[in-house]
């Protein structure tokens, strides 16, 4: 007689409870670098989040491509929200989001 074993559930990360962003979406000038840098030039922006998470600086500028840069971010981060929310925040709050992106990386580095 042989044993099987059924897989139920597929893997996934592993998020840790409660993570939350260190800083709100209005705190835009909590880092002052990143603020000027997202309101006098916010066409580099995206560029230079992708190009400091390590991707290329070309996924900035594809369609959806700072929604999967924050949920990446957000999952590697352990911080709980789920991928619409993702891209509302990115899509509707635009250069809030990306420099609050940004501070997290900082913060977090």
């Amino acid at each position: 007689m042989t044993s099987t074993t059924v897989i139920i559930q597929q893997p996934g990360a592993a998020i840790r409870a409660g993570g939350q962003w260190s800083s709100g979406i209005c705190d835009i000038c909590d880092d002052m670098a990143i603020c000027c840098c997202g309101l006098f030039c916010p066409v580099f922006m995206p560029c230079y989040l992708a190009n400091t998470y390590g991707e290329s600086c070309c996924l900035g500028w594809l369609p959806g491509g700072m929604t999967a840069l924050r949920t990446h971010m957000r999952l590697s981060y352990g911080i709980q929200r789920t991928i619409c929310q993702d891209a509302m925040m990115t899509g509707c709050c635009g250069i809030f989001e990306l420099c609050r992106m940004a501070r997290e990386m900082r913060k977090r580095s």
